[in-house]
């Protein structure tokens, strides 16, 4: 069997193969480079790979490697891509690994490519020829964007197995529920005109003056109303993050668009809040004169909730010696939950290294990573059920 590269080698090699997903086409890429770095990895290692391209987006893939067979088993998932980078604000290559201060530093080398790289460096190390529930590899497509990847192994019900952990990075601490995310647009259509006489048009920015009054109501009923004392920001949350409207201050403006997020919280239905909002627009609509239309800029993530007393989460908690919390960032673990898996977030590096200039993996998180994921494996993939039940009861 081909010996694997180091550790440092993978995760170089990794953050060297651009991936980055984007609603903007100019900085969209596709993922296969990556995929085809993990396949040949761990074919090389006996597992059964699967390479997915996505429906109607051929150059994105997900990758499903399986070792063993059986209806229980672990799956160790991560997603593929990255998210844009700022030109000018690296100190160094984002794309060429560098260690700085026992520092990994790259894009992706937290979040997450340098999960796969401690995934296989553990695994190669371990004698896994006779398990005894299977060992699945998820490798998935534009998680920073759509989470079109997780999405299709929901509608191909693709994989099989009792658990998941997702290695996102939450600093080594187990993570057992998050909200959700809507991102949504509200566009106002008035009609432009010149500024000197207000009859002569209907000003868009005026009736989205009303809409965000309205919102903004919407906002603190939804703070009211709903605590989940689990969580640091203990309510659903609304940003307003963009608005655009007009073009010139002597036209009335004749459109106006806002964009925002939702975050619900476990147990809260994205579709319910979205109907309330519906409901909301037509009165503005009435009272305004203007055309008011609510559109989703991507499909919903819904929140994520694993019970904590599940047999993943205890096992976690034991091998990190921390006590499962929950974050307000969302992840793909709601979609493992959809295929029937009990689902834990946990992963090396800080969140708050994602998506930042100079983004690294500090080196002494592989470590403990390693540990977990080596007691994860033995527990749930080289233990029967009789022997997981009998450590259970001691």
């Amino acid at each position: 069997m081909p010996a694997l590269p180091s550790l440092i080698s993978m995760m170089s090699q990794l953050v060297a193969s651009p991936s980055i997903s984007c609603s903007q086409a100019h900085w969209d890429q596709s993922n296969k480079g990556v995929i085809q770095l993990l396949e040949s990895w761990l074919s090389s290692q006996g597992f059964q790979c699967e390479v997915m391209p996505l429906p109607d987006q051929p150059n994105k893939f997900n990758l499903i490697a399986t070792l063993g067979t059986g209806d229980g088993g672990l799956v160790l998932a991560g997603h593929t891509d990255t998210v844009p980078y700022d030109k000018g604000r690296w100190k160094s290559d984002p794309f060429k690994l560098e260690e700085r201060d026992q520092k990994l530093y790259g894009l992706g080398s937290c979040d997450m490519k340098g999960f796969f790289a401690i995934v296989l460096d553990t695994v190669r190390h371990m004698q896994l020829s006779d398990v005894k529930q299977p060992l699945i590899i998820l490798a998935t497509a534009d998680e920073e964007s759509s989470m079109s990847g997780a999405r299709a192994l929901v509608d191909q019900n693709k994989i099989k197995a009792r658990y998941a952990l997702i290695g996102e990075p939450t600093s080594l601490t187990p993570i057992y529920a998050h909200k959700g995310i809507m991102m949504e647009r509200i566009q106002v259509t008035g009609q432009a005109g010149h500024s000197s006489n207000p009859s002569l048009g209907n000003n868009a920015l005026d009736a989205m003056h009303a809409v965000m009054s309205e919102l903004m109501i919407f906002r603190q009923q939804l703070k009211a109303n709903y605590r989940d004392a689990s969580f640091v920001i203990d309510y659903p949350t609304m940003n307003f993050g963009c608005i655009h409207g007009g073009d010139n201050p002597n036209r009335i403006c004749g459109r106006c668009e806002l964009e925002f997020d939702l975050r619900a919280l476990p147990g809260m239905s994205n579709q319910a809040l979205m109907a309330e909002i519906a409901q909301i627009l037509p009165r503005i609509e009435e009272k305004t004169g203007t055309i008011i239309q609510l559109s989703s800029l991507f499909a919903d993530v819904p929140s994520f909730y694993t019970p904590i007393e599940s047999d993943i989460i205890k096992a976690c908690e034991a091998l990190t010696n921390r006590q499962a919390s929950t974050v307000a960032f969302a992840t793909e673990g709601s979609f493992l939950n959809q295929l029937g898996m009990e689902t834990l977030i946990l992963g090396p590096g800080s969140i708050d290294q994602a998506h930042q200039p100079n983004e690294f993996m500090a080196l002494d998180q592989i470590q403990p990573m390693q540990e977990v994921i080596r007691g994860l494996i033995e527990r749930f993939c080289l233990q029967t059920n009789e022997q997981k039940n009998e450590e259970q009861r001691a």
